[in-house]
């Protein structure tokens, strides 16, 4: 069996190594992205796996196929770069992966207490000396109403997370998670806007969910409201979010994930200039925290998505399915 990796991570080379030795089976890797470029690389391959930044369309997924590619799979959850339903009608069997919630629901727990407790702010004072207090007042989370907008795995970890901090925790689904309700006490979409003084949002981008945190949504929060988005960009108008910052509606704003981030996020760019008015402009206001699209990254998640995005390509191969097939 050959495999082709693209978009390799040096922190991935170590289980590539592994899977060469335990396997017996014969793996090609690159750091760049898969394109019409570097499209010769999985020639003769039987499976390709891919991170996010490649796109993978319809003119793409031919030429791929002409290959003699079979399996794909993105080492990622989300999937939104490949077009699955044309990759599925000429034949392909595609996979995403999963990892383990915790370290984008620490993650998510963390940007809250940044937040909350101003900590931005006060990072910038003391790196010219000022240890003043004034307007640095932050808020216990005990004595806030946090709202969670998708209760699955991460969702659920995040309010799991949540439970030891005695804070009044409302969820809302489409699905409910019974063993979530031990938890947390789910109320339908337009109470959770009005109710919280924290929403974070962990629902899966979909057409129903693309910009749920829009103008209007916006309006229905209490004033003040803190915004927490570690999940995908596009589940929030950005242009909303800003007018939201400027009136003042919004009181608090933390993103691992912004619009148009792929050319920027996880690239050096200290000697240029970026190319995204939104982002620089929101970085700008001292309670809008911006993170590089970094919750997933921990030692235990990486090694995941590796291993589980080589592991379907192995199982494809061997048993024509795997767990995560889409």
């Amino acid at each position: 069996m050959k495999i082709t990796v693209y978009e390799k991570r040096p922190y991935e080379e170590k289980i590539i190594q592994q899977f060469k030795d335990k396997y017996n089976i014969q793996i090609v890797s690159t750091d760049e992205i898969l394109n019409e470029e570097t499209l010769s690389l999985c020639k003769g391959s039987d499976g390709v796996t891919t991170l996010g930044y490649s796109k993978l369309d319809k003119n793409l997924l031919d030429k791929i196929k002409a290959n003699g590619v079979k399996f794909l799979s993105t080492r990622t959850i989300g999937y939104n770069h490949y077009d699955l339903d044309y990759a599925k009608k000429i034949g392909f069997k595609v996979s995403n992966i999963s990892y383990s919630p915790y370290g984008v629901a620490d993650f998510t727990v963390m940007l809250m207490l940044i937040s909350i407790r101003k900590y931005k702010p006060a990072m910038w004072r003391q790196n010219v000396n000022d240890y003043t207090l004034n307007g640095l007042m932050g808020k216990e989370m005990r004595n806030l109403t946090v709202g969670i907008l998708g209760t699955g795995r991460i969702g659920a970890a995040v309010i799991k997370n949540l439970y030891g901090f005695g804070c009044n925790i409302i969820a809302y689904d489409k699905f409910q998670n019974e063993e979530i309700k031990k938890y947390a006490k789910y109320v339908d979409f337009e109470k959770l806007l009005e109710l919280s003084d924290i929403i974070s949002v962990h629902v899966p981008l979909n057409d129903e969910n693309r910009e749920i945190i829009n103008k209007n949504s916006i309006a229905k929060m209490k004033n003040g409201v803190i915004l927490i988005n570690t999940a995908r960009s596009e589940l929030a108008n950005i242009s909303d979010l800003i007018e939201g910052i400027e009136s003042e509606k919004i009181g608090a704003l933390a993103l691992d994930v912004f619009e148009n981030e792929d050319e920027i996020y996880h690239h050096f760019f200290s000697l240029d200039i970026i190319k995204n008015r939104d982002m620089a402009y929101l970085r700008q206001f001292p309670n809008v925290v911006l993170t590089q699209h970094m919750a997933f990254f921990t030692d235990s998640a990486a090694d995941e998505m590796i291993t589980n995005g080589l592991k379907s390509l192995i199982d494809f191969y061997n048993t024509g399915t795997c767990q995560n097939e889409l």
